[in-house]
């Protein structure tokens, strides 16, 4: 199904609109790893809703009864339950997923984990899912070394069983580093949840230990905060809204999308139920240079924004989008192209928006690729232009409740 979208209610709020933003994927998911790598230990409160985590819950608690384990589009599943099968399943299993998480590289992680004494091999084509995991039999090495500038996540992995392992684990992690906050997240659950580490620069050392019983509460997510961090800036002077959940200290990388919109006259303040966004002033930059290596997943968000508001950008960091649930790379050239904006990429490794045309034609169709982040990124231009946005269902992923919430802001939804 698709949506048409129009923004209907251009006066500024009377009265200010309060969202219930869903809970962390991320923060979910590490926590529901730790869980069974725990044997329970860990009751985690505020679970995320998002498909991704719900798929990760469903495999889990019926890990006995399956042989086969089917993790559809959620590349996190797919990366965490690698680990977690190489090192804590009792009998043989196969892991796969869709036909395009089947195109997504994991040879890296699973190297690292036959190197430690994991036993898989692969289905179809070496290199990718769907993996065989046959149960851990000794562990061969206590030290890898992971290349740092392709997915956090096999990091993350790594970092969750490593208490488990009889040897423990040193990890050392190759510079560049990206998505370096996603790590921090992960170690900080971790030590929430009784574990101790050894960190010195991009070393670091868990020793054989366990899990201990805490109660984790699951903040709000700052990666769906910031598609309406784009609204309010793209929105009139005056225009405010209240994200409930959000707290001032954060495992979450991506809030540092309150320092990228503030070069788009939004403003932020910390309340007692959430974060309070409010549109100030009129955006007076022509061009902002930006690294999103520790934040990609706010690129789709931030990218049609500045575009939005004729901002010419200037980055770096956006190499690991290639490899995420569509070439967003490719697929954010494609949608921008047709609001005749360019992103290109001049030098390697340096990207350029040039949004100097941007035209918001009536009725423009966004693909979204089967990505939750096209969709959401791209459905704040409503309030320049009526768009049609295709497969609206992607949201489910991250944010099922997104377009509801878009209406009870003021957009016109209309089913195609």
């Amino acid at each position: 199904m698709n949506y048409f979208i129009n923004q209907y209610k251009i006066s500024t709020n009377q009265e200010i609109c309060s969202i219930k933003l869903p809970s962390s994927k991320s923060e979910s998911n590490r926590l529901l790893i730790m869980n069974a790598l725990s044997d329970g230990k860990i009751a985690i409160d505020n679970l995320s809703s998002a498909r991704d985590t719900q798929t990760l819950i469903r495999l889990l608690k019926n890990e006995k009864e399956l042989d086969k384990f089917d993790v559809l589009d959620a590349g996190t599943a797919m990366r965490f339950l690698t680990a977690y099968f190489g090192v804590a399943t009792k009998k043989e299993v196969v892991l796969t997923g869709t036909d395009r998480m089947q195109k997504r590289p994991i040879g890296i992680l699973v190297n690292a984990l036959k190197s430690i004494g994991a036993e898989i091999s692969y289905e179809n084509e070496e290199g990718y899912p769907p993996l065989r995991i046959k149960p851990f039999q000794k562990q061969i090495s206590s030290e890898i070394s992971i290349p740092g500038n392709i997915s956090s996540q096999y990091i993350s992995a790594l970092l969750m069983i490593a208490p488990s392992l009889p040897q423990g684990l040193e990890i050392n992690i190759e510079p560049p580093v990206f998505s370096k906050p996603y790590i921090d997240m992960t170690l900080g659950l971790m030590q929430l949840s009784g574990i101790q580490f050894a960190q010195n620069d991009d070393e670091i050392i868990i020793k054989p230990q366990s899990y201990q019983k805490s109660t984790q509460s699951v903040e709000s997510d700052w990666s769906a905060s910031s598609y309406w961090f784009s609204i309010i800036a793209q929105s009139e002077i005056g225009k405010k809204v209240l994200l409930k959940g959000l707290k001032s200290k954060s495992f979450q990388g991506d809030n540092v999308i309150k320092e990228i919109s503030a070069n788009f006259g939004v403003s932020y303040k910390f309340e007692k139920t959430g974060l309070l966004l409010e549109k100030i002033s009129p955006s007076e930059n022509s061009l902002l240079q930006l690294d999103f290596k520790k934040c990609p997943d706010l690129a789709q968000t931030v990218l049609p924004c500045a575009a939005a508001l004729k901002i010419d950008l200037e980055m770096t960091g956006l190499e690991s989008l290639r490899i995420k649930e569509t070439d967003r790379i490719s697929a954010l050239q494609n949608e921008l192209s047709k609001f005749n904006c360019k992103l290109t990429e001049p030098e390697k490794g340096i990207w350029k928006l040039d949004s100097s045309n941007f035209t918001p034609k009536e009725g423009i169709e966004i693909e979204t690729y089967e990505d939750h982040r096209m969709a959401m990124g791209f459905a704040p231009l409503a309030l320049k232009t009526g768009i049609q946005i295709k497969e609206i269902e992607v949201v489910n992923k991250s944010y099922p409740s997104f377009w509801k919430d878009l209406e009870s802001f003021g957009f016109e939804l209309i089913e195609q």
